[in-house]
């Protein structure tokens, strides 16, 4: 199911940027009982990504009311928003007048076993690399080559996630979710300065951290340091939060500060639909 612009579609215009040169961004949110889960994280997230390419921002109260009524009806799914410059010519100059094209997909929601919530999952690192540029840092763009060939790097169900590192060889994200680790207390998670999407899981996690008084920290983030922790989990924004139990060979525990903050984001979660 496709509404483009407002109207149901099967089909984009091939003169759109978004396909010629992935100018553009997109959301991914999780669908429960028809409502999209933090929609305004989402939209605060996509109206700052749009600053960031320079491109105008749809009203928002336009974008809320079309993922409002597009996943009613839905009790579970998966909301994708893509936004971009709309159609120009040939060539990467923009148009003079920029028509942003916004268009709202609906899927069916991953039928991911509930253990990987309770348990955890099984990841590794990946060969791809991540390169850095710092102009797009930290925005979901439509730009995910380096993601896609990263997870051509297993096809099988022997893992469920993998890390994925800079040219720098810092640990920075994984190729789908946010990565956080957890030493002698401390909630530890890679600055994304330099490449990787700051997710809105990411956001709320830390935010929560902040709340509780749990000490927390950006920063670069080595495979050793990683191989070291004590707790290791990732997230995003239709797998929640995942804990790591094996990674690279390695086991690990899914420790108190995990299961917290595993605990109150399902609190969060049913908040929204409250």
């Amino acid at each position: 199911m496709f509404l483009l612009n407002g109207e149901p579609a099967h089909c984009i215009d091939p003169a759109d940027r978004g396909l010629q040169y992935g100018d553009g961004l997109f959301e991914t949110l999780e669908v429960r009982q028809g409502r999209p889960l933090f929609l305004d994280r989402h939209l605060r997230r996509l109206a700052s990504g749009c600053r960031r390419l320079m491109i105008p921002m749809p009203d928002a109260g336009l974008l809320e009311a079309e993922a409002l009524s597009f996943a009613a009806g839905r009790e579970a799914a998966v909301l994708k928003l893509i936004v971009t410059r709309g159609c120009g010519g040939r060539g990467y100059r923009q148009p003079d007048v920029i028509q942003p094209t916004r268009l709202f997909s609906l899927h069916p929601y991953p039928d991911y076993p509930a253990h990987y919530q309770t348990d955890g999952i099984v990841a590794d690192f990946c060969r791809q690399r991540l390169s850095s540029n710092a102009t797009l840092a930290g925005i979901k763009h439509l730009n995910r080559l380096e993601q896609v060939l990263a997870r051509a790097e297993w096809s099988d169900d022997s893992r469920q996630e993998g890390l994925m590192l800079d040219v720098q060889n810092y640990v920075v994200e994984g190729t789908m979710s946010n990565l956080f680790i957890v030493k002698n207390g401390v909630l530890l998670t890679p600055a994304l300065t330099d490449c990787g999407v700051a997710g809105i899981v990411r956001e709320w996690s830390l935010a929560f951290a902040a709340a509780e008084g749990l000490p927390s920290v950006e920063a670069a983030i080595t495979v050793d340091q990683v191989l070291a922790a004590d707790e290791v989990f990732v997230t995003n924004s239709v797998i929640g939060i995942w804990p790591v139990r094996r990674l690279a060979g390695q086991d690990f525990p899914v420790g108190q500060v995990t299961q917290r903050i595993c605990a109150a984001y399902r609190l969060a979660k049913q908040r929204e639909l409250s």
